[in-house]
């Protein structure tokens, strides 16, 4: 078989970010590592408005970008949540496993991943975009 050089790349890519996750959560763990990225983009899209989260979906890697528009039903969004602990109930729907402590460090460690991965301005407006209360898991680059 031949090899598709831009397959392999969004695998390494994805790889590479599944890993920045599980190091930031302090795991090795690449399952759960990856569930975790895939809650957190999940919950995050949905807390935008539809043109935002689109815009938000189009810098990220190919095969990130797959999984973070799984499921995904623009109709009646974004969802309302305000709450840390709102948005963290719905990272703990698709990664129960996670207690309350586990799923604030998660977060912060996809958040964390996407700081260093995804340098410029849309990064920027995904996270002001978010109620206050959700930016203080978001940590602010440079600090």
């Amino acid at each position: 078989m031949t090899e598709i050089t831009v397959f392999d790349k969004t695998e390494q890519k994805t790889m590479h970010w599944i890993n920045s996750v599980a190091a930031n959560m302090g795991s090795t763990d690449m399952q759960r590592s990856y569930a975790v990225l895939r809650a957190v983009l999940h919950a995050t899209r949905d807390r935008l408005i539809p043109d935002e989260a689109v815009q938000f979906g189009a810098q990220l890697p190919m095969l990130v970008r797959g999984f973070y528009y799984e499921g995904w039903h623009p109709n009646n969004k974004p969802r309302k949540y305000r709450h840390k602990a709102q948005f963290l109930e719905e990272i703990h729907k698709k990664v129960p496993t996670l207690d309350n402590v586990q799923l604030e460090r998660a977060t912060t460690a996809v958040f964390e991943t996407l700081e260093s991965e995804m340098p410029g301005g849309e990064l920027k407006q995904v996270r002001q975009s978010l109620p206050e209360e959700l930016r203080e898991l978001w940590p602010i680059p440079g600090m």
